[in-house]
């Protein structure tokens, strides 16, 4: 779950936590929680299910289980990412317990992906501000600040920020399970 506007107050075990814009909340499988906002607040909500760690996944894993996460994009680390300039910040932990990750990438004016990329993850993503231009495959998409996109399986993909204000976007994305090893829920 990510604010887009207004607050939230979020409940889950024994711990409460309000959050505001561009604070996010994550809930395992099976972890009871209530989300509740007295004056009504705006909300990225990402499902989908659980997909258990098998083969080197399930071994990096070590048994661990994702575990409920609260925080802030802005106090998550800024990481570099080589040969870009964008900025890329991870709110859930990069480790193989967690089948997926949510990332907050930061465009200035006039920066871009420096490679079209094509792999195998699908995901999707919603413009929190600014505007730019999606390529996909061989189509070219202008984007704003509200817009979603969803990205199929090895889809040639790159972006660049257009306009005098910086861009954003939130990208959901399968970060630690091996298509070639993980089975598909029934």
């Amino acid at each position: 779950m990510f604010v887009l506007a207004g607050e939230v107050s979020v409940a889950a075990g024994e711990s409460e936590s309000a959050l505001g814009p561009d604070d996010f909340a994550y809930f395992p499988p099976g972890e009871a929680h209530a989300v509740s906002s007295a004056s009504g607040a705006s909300l990225l909500l990402y499902e989908q299910r659980y997909v258990e760690p098998v083969g080197a996944a399930a071994e990096a894993a070590g048994g661990r289980r994702p575990r409920v996460q609260v925080g802030s994009t802005g106090l998550q680390p800024s990481l570099p990412v080589e040969g870009e300039v964008f900025g890329l910040r991870k709110l859930l932990p990069a480790t193989a317990e967690y089948d997926f990750n949510m990332h907050v990438m930061t465009f200035e004016p006039g920066e871009f992906l420096a490679v079209k990329e094509v792999h195998y993850n699908q995901h999707g993503l919603l413009l929190l501000e600014g505007r730019g231009i999606y390529r996909l495959a061989d189509r070219w998409y202008p984007v704003a600040a509200g817009d979603a996109i969803w990205m199929a399986p090895y889809v040639v993909q790159w972006y660049a920020a257009l306009g005098k204000t910086r861009s954003r976007y939130i990208i959901n994305k399968d970060t630690s399970r091996d298509p070639l090893q993980t089975t598909t829920p029934r």
